[in-house]
């Protein structure tokens, strides 16, 4: 499926609004909707196309139930098609398959998570996975079912954050990247661009891997690290009756035509921050995704894999989100999500919104998020996890292990 082509301007031609919004993925426009569900007017400015990157790029899971922001995002996504005015091909409930003692053991603190925010948790026999998921064959150990959490479309959901906010009369500008801030008397008062200079009374962050750049133009230090993930499309397949399935290191879901759309890791690591633009599939990590599919639904291993793509992905180093005001700039809020937007991005859209425009967030506890956790780390924080390019490439064999 081509990536949507929302009714959005490519160039600037405005001088500016009350909030200007850096960066055009799935937090950018939901912060965007929600400030103007709320009467503040936004221009959001995206240095490529919108959900070119993570956004429109991944599996469209929800399921970060050890996340403050989860229970509101749980609540919001069965109403998101009616707010909006947009599908989003939500579904709900996520079922995690079960072929070593190894993986159960490894679910354990998703299963207490779960249980904490209220979602019950349903163990399934292999006989009940192979009911609901027939390409999983009768051999599995078993499954967790997930009350809770679900799937959505990525592309639909991007698609319908966008004209969303231009209902409400926002502006989203492609391929309008932030280059720079006017700063006076600690706030920002314009974001600049290569066509101009758009006054602003606050700015929102939402930047993903260049969300770091910017910040070191405001002479803050805001720690993440660049990863390109990939994920992998089959041939249409019988649908299934349960479609949200996940395990064996990836995710994913089966399409509203059948099709497998799966994607996990290991990170492909970055040395910087990808410039605008749509990521090239091409890593090896494409040949192991569709390996671990196939391990994961056995009679599924015939399919041909017909497309594959690539998004980019930022990471903060205890893998958290950060959504905080910037300590010097009084009127500009970070927003990362490291690699967990898509599924938080009805509440995250709405925390960024309160807490830049009443200074705090009401419905959740922000304190893990903020940014002054990381005031004592150190310089060499990638180097510490590992997080380096490697070069040479690394082959198939040394990603995997």
């Amino acid at each position: 499926m081509a990536a949507p082509a929302p009714r959005v301007r490519s160039r600037c031609a405005a001088p500016g609004a009350e909030v200007v919004v850096v960066g055009g993925g799935v937090i950018g426009l939901s912060a965007a909707w929600w400030l103007l569900r709320n009467g503040i007017k936004v221009i959001v400015l995206e240095a490529g196309a919108i959900g070119s990157e993570a956004s429109g790029r991944n599996g469209g899971g929800s399921a970060a139930f050890h996340s403050p922001l989860f229970p509101e995002a749980e609540a919001l996504w069965p109403q998101m098609d009616e707010l909006l005015g947009y599908p989003t091909e939500f579904r709900p409930g996520r079922l995690k398959i079960i072929r070593t003692e190894a993986q159960l053991s490894a679910l354990k603190s998703s299963i207490d998570a779960a249980q904490h925010v209220g979602c019950s948790v349903e163990q399934l026999d292999a006989r009940q996975v192979a009911e609901l998921v027939p390409l999983a064959g009768a051999d599995a150990l078993g499954g967790v079912y997930f009350h809770g959490g679900g799937h959505m479309n990525p592309l639909r959901t991007l698609q319908a954050y966008a004209w969303a906010v231009e209902d409400l009369g926002g502006r989203i500008l492609q391929r309008t990247g932030a280059t720079g801030f006017r700063v006076r008397s600690g706030r920002i008062v314009e974001v600049e661009t290569a066509c101009g200079s758009f006054a602003c009374d606050a700015v929102v962050l939402a930047a993903g891997p260049n969300v770091g750049s910017l910040a070191a133009q405001l002479d803050e230090i805001v720690p993440v690290a660049s990863a390109r993930a990939e994920m992998v499309l089959t041939e249409p397949l019988p649908p299934m009756p349960f479609t949200n399935v996940d395990g064996n290191g990836i995710y994913g879901r089966q399409t509203l035509r059948g099709n497998l759309a799966y994607g996990g890791g290991p990170h492909e690591w970055l040395a910087s921050a990808p410039a605008a633009g749509l990521p090239k599939s091409g890593s090896p990590l494409i040949r192991s995704i569709a390996k671990r599919v196939a391990e994961l639904l056995p009679l599924a291993s015939h399919a041909r894999v017909i497309r594959s793509w690539a998004g980019f992905i930022e990471c903060t180093p205890d893998g958290r989100p950060i959504i905080d005001r910037l300590a010097s700039i009084d009127n500009a809020v970070v927003a990362t999500m490291s690699s967990v937007g898509f599924g938080l991005s009805p509440a995250a859209g709405r925390a960024i919104m309160e807490l830049l425009r009443d200074g705090r967030c009401d419905f959740a506890d922000l304190g893990s998020f903020s940014l002054s956790r990381f005031a004592d780390l150190g310089g060499d924080w990638r180097e510490e996890r590992g997080w380096v390019a490697a070069t040479p490439p690394r082959t198939i064999y040394e990603l995997n292990v």
